[in-house]
């Protein structure tokens, strides 16, 4: 099962671990624009894949059709930005359980990334530098003694590593506590963004937690301070639904209205089926709700965005026709036995 459909440590809240690592190639300019030059890093890369092994394999974004691309994104494997500026020029390594997703000639050479479900930070580190040296080994980093790997992008130099989590808080937005404790580790030199690294305000109450810094600073160092500020939104969430939780009426009208929405609609947009899948993702996770569990919430989760529900479906729809087919998807999950 991909890693995206699993639920690991603390996912009540960490729904989902990523480092990556900033790299690019001896030999070769940074941020690459002509096209030979491209094709030549792409060619060095793609002639050397079976000395790297972990069961990569090669894909070119412009044979990929728009859906493919947008699952990526909503899977967070790419960014969006890549997605829609490297569509001619782009590639990514791969493999089956796309817990390894590397894009090739994005503003580095490569942006090397391992994805881990939960709260997973040293096992997702300890994995992505075995992956990391492998492919210096097979192909050459360009670094610098006082400045460690260097990148097109002076905010990336250093150890190159951006360490993130994806975190559920459901309980903070709704006794409006969110923006102070955000204000308050903004103070740790942390980035808060929303899922796809938009501005933080969202319907489904996730959030991308990373590291500003990559220079000056260890990777031991960077990784605890993630997990310091994780650790904090971990018992401050579990604080605010305790804090629901007194007014249990409340909270459970609020859950088993948003369950009852999901099981019975005809149709739904993305917007509102994503706020309603926070809501009862949270009854799950508070064993309020015994309907759902954790891996038809993360179904449900993955297969309502368009991109991904389209590619389950094997057939593209219009925007009508996808609330319909996203109620059909919804009621499909919800019978799984």
């Amino acid at each position: 099962m991909n890693w995206y459909l699993q639920t690991g440590k603390e996912s009540d809240v960490i729904t989902s671990t990523r480092i990556r690592f900033a790299r690019n190639l001896q030999g070769f300019k940074f941020n690459l624009k002509i096209k030979t030059d491209i094709e030549k890093l792409k060619n060095k890369i793609k002639e050397n894949l079976y000395l790297i092994g972990y069961g990569l394999k090669y894909l070119e974004l412009k044979d990929m059709d728009d859906i493919t691309k947008m699952s990526l994104v909503e899977k967070n494997l790419i960014s969006p930005e890549y997605a829609l500026n490297k569509n001619e020029t782009g590639a990514i390594l791969i493999n089956d359980e796309e817990n390894i997703c590397i894009m090739i000639n994005d503003d580095d050479h490569l942006k090397i990334q391992v994805f881990s479900s939960g709260f997973e930070l040293e096992n997702t580190l300890n994995y992505s530098i075995e992956l990391d040296q492998k492919i210096e080994e097979v192909l050459g980093y360009a670094t610098n003694k006082k400045y460690g790997y260097l990148t097109s992008l002076p905010t990336n130099c250093g150890t190159g590593l951006k360490a993130s989590v994806m975190v559920h808080l459901p309980a903070l937005e709704k006794t409006r506590n969110i923006d102070k404790v955000f204000y308050t580790i903004n103070n740790f030199g942390i980035n808060i963004l929303g899922e796809y690294g938009q501005d933080n305000k969202n319907n489904q109450n996730i959030y991308q937690i990373s590291n500003k810094r990559t220079l000056g600073v260890t990777e031991q160092e960077i990784i605890e301070n993630i997990r310091v500020v994780a650790n904090n939104l971990i018992e401050q969430e579990r604080n605010a639904r305790k804090f629901l939780a007194k007014d249990t009426i409340d909270l459970e009208d609020t859950i088993y209205r948003s369950f009852g929405l999901l099981k019975n609609c005809k149709k739904i947009s993305l917007d509102e089926v994503q706020s309603l899948i926070s809501n009862v993702k949270l009854g799950t996770d508070l064993g309020i709700l015994k309907e759902l569990n954790d891996s038809k919430i993360q179904k449900l989760i993955l297969f309502t965005k368009p991109a991904s529900m389209q590619k389950f479906l094997g057939e593209q729809y219009e925007p009508l026709e996808r609330d319909i087919k996203r109620a059909e998807i919804i009621s499909q999950i919800m019978e799984e036995k």
